[in-house]
């Protein structure tokens, strides 16, 4: 408690004007501020190592030989550092151009003392995340030098005092860049709450989540690990595909309604990170974008590159001149392929096993163009130039040669439409958010097994 109520005041004196922090940091070195977390990365010690990693911090400062000593020692030398700062800060000594950056010292060492110690409440850890949300806009800060204009932005606690009551509610106030994303917060929610649930997983999910300030940077990082080899480094590829996430908006807009239409076509959908982490229909689909973004750029040898690796790590082919529009799920998705000319509306679903080919006897526009809504069921094949109607239903194994009129139903080797060519039954639901593959075969009276 007297660590929590030390970093209070801390965030508190970082406010004022008047504040120097060159007595803190020299007490710092007084007292001999020890890490509470271990490099090696145990399942105690992991998650705030990888998060403090993130935020800039040389590795050795995080070597450590055991985990198991005592915390008071550490509380009491963080309460007696933050004491003093917070007294230089009543006494309005005149504040130096390290306070920011002598700050983050400060918080960060706070933050590994009390996240190790694993005895505190809710209320408590909700301290501790703001606290390390709060480090980075302090060095930001301090980067911007003086005369900048840049503004410092610290937690603003309801109440703060001698004796604070941790029941008080958090406020963090951040610039616009940085508003809130609620999938991405709760991305992170459901990570945290997993590293509690299975131990061995922590350090797993702090590399590829938590230790994220956002989705792109997050998935990027991912994307990175999975698609590089012996010869395509991941520190390149992540920094790639972060670059590529970050100059179009329309594949970070794309990327979020992905995966918002996997939660809810996809009964087998768990949670945002599960999804992020292991659906390589997902992974597969947003590795994609960034092979068409380089395609459009002229970049085709690294496109052509990526559609290679794409192929090998999760088994979809997907040529990157090929247009494909957003809320897109490939369920299952081994196999899929899809055409160099093939174009692929908005909200659209595809399982595993589906062909978007050409007939051979075209060298130009040679590939199927497919509506908005459409449902293709697992193995269906569609070749040449044809279209397929916005609300369509191709059946699963179905092969498919000529145009499909919207909102009705193709099934079956050759083809047919459900109803007949001359009135086939219209669909009244849109096929991919309702996954309905089978209730056709109710009006079937030859349907026998």
């Amino acid at each position: 408690m007297e660590a929590m109520r030390a970093a209070t005041s801390l965030v508190s004196a970082s406010k004022m004007d008047a504040v120097s922090f060159s007595s803190s940091t020299q007490m710092s070195s007084e007292v001999g501020i020890k890490p509470r977390f271990c490099a090696a990365g145990c399942v105690k010690c992991a998650p705030v190592s990888f998060a403090m990693r993130s935020n800039g911090s040389s590795s050795s400062s995080g070597l450590r030989s055991e985990c198991s000593s005592s915390s008071s020692s550490l509380f009491s030398s963080s309460s007696r550092l933050a004491t003093g700062t917070m007294k230089s800060a009543k006494e309005g000594r005149t504040s130096s151009s390290s306070s920011s950056s002598s700050a983050a010292v400060v918080v960060k060492s706070l933050l590994m003392e009390e996240k190790g110690a694993g005895t505190h409440t809710f209320a408590d850890t909700r301290l501790l995340e703001t606290l390390r949300d709060f480090v980075p806009l302090l060095e930001s800060n301090n980067r911007g030098g003086t005369g900048t204009g840049t503004e410092m932005y610290a937690p603003d606690f309801t109440s703060v005092d001698d004796e604070i009551d941790m029941s008080f509610s958090l406020e963090v106030q951040l610039p616009a860049a940085l508003e809130e994303d609620k999938l991405w917060q709760r991305m992170r929610q459901e990570a945290r709450w997993d590293a509690v649930k299975e131990p061995l997983l922590a350090s797993y999910l702090y590399s590829t989540i938590l230790s994220h300030r956002s989705l792109e940077s997050a998935l990027a990082f991912h994307l990175g690990n999975k698609l590089s080899s012996s010869t395509l480094l991941s520190t390149q590829l992540c920094n790639l595909i972060n670059d590529t996430f970050m100059e179009d908006a329309s594949i970070r807009s794309a990327m979020r309604e992905d995966i918002k239409a996997v939660k809810e076509r996809d009964p087998a959908f768990v949670s945002y990170s599960h999804c992020m982490l292991n659906f390589k229909g997902y992974l597969a689909c947003q590795a994609y974008r960034v092979a068409h973004h380089l395609w459009n750029q002229g970049r085709t040898s690294l496109a052509l590159a990526f559609q290679s690796r794409i192929s090998e790590v999760f088994q979809v082919d997907i040529h990157p001149a090929a247009e494909i529009g957003s809320g897109i799920m490939l369920d299952h998705a081994t196999g899929i392929v899809v055409g160099e000319t093939a174009r692929i509306g908005n909200n659209v679903s595809i399982l595993h096993q589906v062909t978007l080919g050409g007939t051979g006897a075209v060298e130009s526009d040679r590939h199927p163009k497919i509506g908005d809504g459409v449902l293709i069921g697992a193995g269906a094949i569609i070749l040449g130039n044809i279209k397929i109607g916005d609300g369509a239903k191709i059946g699963a194994g179905s092969i498919v040669l000529h145009d499909v009129p919207p909102c009705t139903t193709a099934v079956g080797n050759p083809a047919r439409l459900l109803g007949g060519k001359q009135s086939p039954t219209k669909l009244k639901e849109i096929p991919s958010e309702t996954m309905d593959h089978t209730s056709f075969i109710k009006g079937w009276s030859d349907y026998i097994i």
